[in-house]
Parts: structure tokens; C-alpha cells; sequence
């Protein structure tokens, strides 16, 4: 008995914020309800302290929006703040990928291949989920390589606004990002393009920007 060990209150508590935070992107608790710690609570199997924390997050994270002492609740889809979100998320790509370029290994090339035939594949069936995960996975390769942690933690902080409007646009039955800027992107990384990688980059989350407008 001795590997069982208590789960530690943080764990928790980033299991509260990320169940919460996934139902919000994927539209599963719309714009403008109401969320309750009580309910979510024992809906997640926690208690209501973990959830707590996950709100007073989400709150500074601009998913949920709070009025002590009357509600808690979704906020509205903004495309000011779609807009503002992607434009530092597209700058911070920008720097990871400039950084990362040289430091690319073959594997990485790869790994970044397989996640855009998923994406592209994702796409076609019309899979949300599947093509915004191949997308996050492609794009964190290069984060990863960067090393650059506080780049790393703020995109982390900031996608799910952006992912909100890409869902939104899925179900329209539009696509956010194309396969095609993605292999272009990866062709430049493959080459050891710096600049290119970088331009191709700032091409993607500038359409991002457009499509907030």
C-alpha cells in the first residue's frame, strides 16, 4: 500500500481547470451560462476547492467573467479579444519558431509531417477535436525546441480564446488553418529557412486575425 499516496491538491485543481476550460472551447458550456462550483463539482468527482481555483484562473484567463457575491459565467465570444489574443500568439510562434529552425532535427521533421496528414486527414472528416489536436501538436514541436518556457506558457494561456472562434468556424463548416501553409512551413524548417519558417508563420496566425475581424 505504500505507492498510494494522496493526490496532491494541484493535480486537482489543473484537473478542475482543464475539464473546464475544454467544455468552454468546445462549446459544451455555452457563452453566457452560468457555471456553479457545486454543480461542476460533482459533476468532476471533486470538491467544490479545486473548482474554485479552476474559476478564479479561467476568470484571468478571460473564459469566465465573475461578479462576486452574484454569479460566475461564460464569457461572450469577442472577436476584440480573439483578435488581441492572436495577434501576441502569433508573435510568440513567431520568436519559437526563429529560435527553434536551426536547432530541428530530422525526428522533428517528421513528427511535424505526421501531425499535418493528421490535421488535413481531420479536416476532411470533418473531426474538430482531431484536427485542432494535430494543429497544437505540429506547432508544439517548435515551441518545444525553442525552450523559450515563457513563450510556452503564455500561448498555453491564450489559444483557448483562439480555439473558441476556430470551433465556431469548424461547425460553420469552414477551416481556420490550411494543410497548405502548414507544409510550407514545415518545407522551410526542413530546409533550415529561418526567415521563411518565420514568414509562413506569420502568415498562419494573421489569418487568424482576419478571421476574428
Amino acid at each position: 500500500m505504500e505507492a498510494i499516496r494522496p493526490v496532491p491538491r494541484t493535480l486537482l485543481r489543473d484537473r478542475a481547470y482543464a475539464a473546464i476550460r475544454d467544455a468552454i472551447v468546445a462549446g459544451e458550456i455555452e457563452p453566457g451560462a452560468v457555471v456553479r462550483d457545486a454543480d461542476l463539482a460533482e459533476r468532476l468527482g471533486l470538491s467544490r476547492a479545486p473548482v474554485r481555483e479552476a474559476f478564479s484562473r479561467l476568470v484571468d484567463e478571460g473564459l469566465l467573467e465573475s461578479k462576486p457575491q452574484s454569479y460566475t459565467r461564460v464569457t461572450p465570444l469577442v472577436a476584440a479579444d480573439v483578435r488581441d489574443a492572436a495577434a501576441v500568439v502569433g508573435a510568440l510562434h513567431e520568436l519559437v519558431t526563429r529560435v527553434a529552425v536551426p536547432r530541428l532535427a530530422a525526428a522533428h521533421i517528421t513528427a511535424m509531417r505526421a501531425a499535418n496528414e493528421r490535421f488535413a486527414a481531420a479536416v476532411g472528416a470533418g473531426d474538430v477535436d482531431a484536427a485542432l489536436g494535430a494543429d497544437d501538436e505540429l506547432h508544439d514541436v517548435l515551441v518545444r525546441v525553442s525552450g523559450n518556457r515563457a513563450a510556452a506558457a503564455t500561448v498555453a494561456r491564450y489559444t483557448p480564446l483562439i480555439r473558441r472562434l476556430e470551433r465556431q468556424r469548424f461547425a460553420e463548416g469552414g477551416s481556420c488553418r490550411s494543410a497548405g501553409l502548414h507544409e510550407r512551413l514545415i518545407d522551410a524548417c526542413a530546409a533550415g529557412d529561418v526567415d521563411g519558417a518565420v514568414r509562413v508563420t506569420a502568415e498562419i496566425w494573421r489569418g487568424l486575425e482576419e478571421l476574428a475581424d
